[in-house]
């Protein structure tokens, strides 16, 4: 009752104020004790366990049916050929079952649902429309431009310019913006996600921190969601300088599996340490100096819905092709430069 009393003097608070419902500190403390991680580890482990094969197609189907899957865009229809669910969660496509548009700079990596897009240009970036988290917290300290760019121009940059201008390495600086792009992946989307353009990853960055619900409405309420999560961050350039690709934990992700970093392990035992959050513990590991991705190239797979972010510099007149909320697949248009070639 004093949960409940407290819950609603909040938001009447929030209310009285103008502001959107967030989630209050202690409400906040209450929801990271949850035993978030051994739920999703023992979800893990049952999505591992092989089905008999007479109870495949009612399983699945009864998946489908519920959470909207497309059966017959996967490589195999067949319901009895997955032998469990992780299986089916990160089934393949047909080859022609997804076009990877290679007129525009940007395509989708995966399926799901835009959260929001848009410039990048404060320490504070929104992750639904009027919730922000902050972008130091997210990508971490700003210490790969050694990688990047020579260390006169990296030791000048952090001495006289804010987090968002020393993360870009363009040389005219002065003529292009950080952008990002939130997409969203539900239960019952393609689980596999692809490079959104031709780029060099340089480092990664795995933060063990949450495995908080990435839900729109959660996203809605949980101020920094992202940087709470537990995340799998890939920092590298492209053709317009700085590019960076987040695969985000989540609530039930039995893992996170990136296929050019067999080291990554996710999702990992931590141990029962309620109320001891950190999220801003990361190791780090610089790859291989000939890796490259190329547009609609498969980086990885989630074993459940979770979030892509991407975070970019691109010239003053990149512009999106999107529109918040909409649902997008696999290799359809994000943005472009060229303002004449905005329509597919």
């Amino acid at each position: 009752v004093m949960a409940a009393a407290q819950w609603h003097l909040h938001n009447r608070d929030l209310d009285a104020k103008g502001l959107p419902r967030t989630a209050a500190p202690w409400q906040m403390n209450m929801y990271c004790s949850l035993p978030l991680r051994l739920m999703s580890r023992c979800w893990g482990w049952l999505a591992d366990c092989r089905l008999p094969t007479p109870i495949r197609p009612v399983v699945f189907g009864l998946y489908s049916t519920t959470f909207g899957v497309n059966i017959d865009e996967a490589a195999s229809s067949d319901l009895k050929n997955y032998r469990s669910l992780a299986e089916f969660f990160t089934r393949s496509l047909r080859e022609d079952a997804r076009l990877i548009d290679h007129k525009s700079c940007i395509v989708s990596p995966c399926d799901g649902r835009v959260l929001h897009f848009g410039p990048a240009t404060d320490s504070q970036i929104e992750q639904v429309k009027g919730i922000s988290y902050s972008l130091e917290a997210f990508l971490g300290p700003q210490d790969w431009n050694s990688f990047l760019i020579d260390k006169t121009m990296q030791t000048q940059q952090q001495q006289h310019a804010s987090y968002v201008e020393s993360i870009k390495h363009s040389k005219n600086k002065e003529n292009t913006t950080l952008y990002q792009c939130i997409i969203y992946l539900a239960p019952g989307d393609y689980h596999r996600f692809h490079s959104p353009t031709e780029w060099q990853p340089i480092i990664r960055r795995h933060f063990t921190g949450e495995l908080l619900s990435v839900s729109p409405k959660i996203a809605q309420w949980v101020p920094g969601l992202f940087c709470l999560n537990e995340r799998a961050t890939y920092i590298g350039r492209w053709k317009h300088g700085f590019f960076s690709f987040t695969a985000v934990g989540a609530t039930n992700v039995g893992s996170v599996q990136i296929y050019i970093d067999e080291k990554l392990k996710t999702n990992q035992w931590i141990g029962l340490r309620v109320g001891t959050h950190r999220c801003s513990d990361y190791d780090e590991l610089l790859l291989p100096n000939n890796t490259k991705l190329g547009k609609g190239e498969l980086i990885g797979q989630f074993n459940m819905g979770s979030t892509i972010v991407l975070i970019f510099e691109a010239p003053k007149d990149f512009q999106f092709n999107l529109q918040q909320g909409q649902t997008i697949k696999v290799g359809e248009r994000i943005g472009c430069l060229d303002q004449d070639d905005s329509r597919i």
